[in-house]
């Protein structure tokens, strides 16, 4: 079970860096690419449907994670850092669309032997353009006291 002790521990798990809006802004720009390719790609693959999703959920998160100053290797620490210290930004549902998106982009990449339900994937796809949107409302009004109030929220679970 992946906890934010074991990301803060492990290599390429969580690490505080200084926040940096220009790699935020690239990831943004990297989501906003992956949310114009999911409708071309929807009727064309299966495993790139999937892949789209799921990457234009992940750096829209993580255009969020680097405005913060929050570096992570780990998809799995990263969507735990979102339930843990971003559960004010993005609400249940939105947390679970990228849960769900990321265990189907996975079992799709590396288990393509493994069924996995499709009706959901085009549900989540659906909602990505609102979390998409969802996230840059998040960039707009995240406020350096926000930022601080997180970043010394993680602190807070590195030296316990």
């Amino acid at each position: 079970m992946v906890s934010i002790r074991w990301c803060l521990k492990i290599k390429n798990g969580i690490e505080l860096i200084e926040p940096n809006e220009n790699i935020s802004e690239s990831y943004f720009r990297m989501a906003e690419e992956s949310l114009g390719t999911i409708k071309k790609v929807q009727r064309e693959s299966k495993i790139w449907f999937a892949s789209t999703t799921h990457y234009t959920l992940y750096y829209s998160l993580y255009s969020v994670m680097m405005r913060i100053g929050i570096k992570c290797e780990i998809h799995l620490c990263a969507i735990k850092f979102m339930k843990e210290f971003l559960n004010g930004l993005y609400d249940c549902k939105e947390i679970a669309y990228i849960e769900d998106a990321f265990e189907i982009r996975k079992n799709v990449q590396y288990y393509p032997s493994r069924l996995f339900d499709f009706k959901k994937l085009n549900q989540i796809a659906e909602k990505s353009s609102d979390f998409f949107i969802k996230t840059k409302d998040i960039l707009v009004n995240l406020t350096n006291k926000d930022i601080e109030d997180i970043r010394a929220k993680l602190k807070g679970f590195k030296e316990k």
